[in-house]
């Protein structure tokens, strides 16, 4: 059975993604026991301005997220077949949209009725089940093979950075 490939390009985008948003979701865990908490705190604080550092990740992933997104709905599509994959995605679109459209003051001043806020604490929720399925969905399909295909550092002819543009156009057929 041959060795599992991913694009470089999916792997870099992948990888990032797959650093920042525990990032996200463990300053967020701590914004929320810190602001919120109303079903429940974490036994322990942490000291720090966690909205602040959790809005900075979020300032980070948000350009990754959005070429995440181009990539998945272009030459990745095919693996938006695996409901595990859709449901990450849009986990993630609604955690940085609502992310994006939130008063960082909401929390600080006690303001938790906000549509965004709710949609945002939703995607929250959302991100952990749907890392949980992504990991259970890759390793049923594939096993460590296929996790590891993820990170590995190999390249392939006709997968360098420079051919990602043409591999965006293939998937897209445009220049045929």
């Amino acid at each position: 059975m041959p060795r599992p490939y991913q694009p470089s390009l999916l792997r870099l985008l992948h990888g990032a993604t797959a650093l920042l948003v525990p990032l996200a979701w463990i300053t967020g865990l701590l914004v929320y026991s810190s602001h919120d908490g109303r079903f429940g705190r974490l036994p322990f604080t942490i000291p720090g301005e966690w909205i602040d550092i959790h809005g900075t990740v979020g300032v980070l992933l948000w350009p990754i997220a959005l070429l995440f997104g181009l990539y998945a709905l272009t030459a990745g599509r095919a693996r938006l077949h695996q409901p595990a994959n859709v449901m990450a995605l849009v986990a993630l679109v609604l955690a940085v949209g609502s992310g994006k459209m939130m008063d960082e003051d909401w929390l600080r001043e006690g303001q938790f009725d906000h549509l965004f806020y709710g949609v945002h604490l939703l995607a929250w929720l959302l991100i952990a089940l749907a890392i949980a399925m992504h990991v259970g969905s890759v390793l049923r399909r594939g096993g460590l093979p296929l996790a590891r295909s993820m990170a590995s550092l190999q390249l392939r002819s006709g997968d360098l950075p420079g051919n990602w543009l043409d591999q965006i156009r293939r998937s897209l057929k445009i220049g045929r």
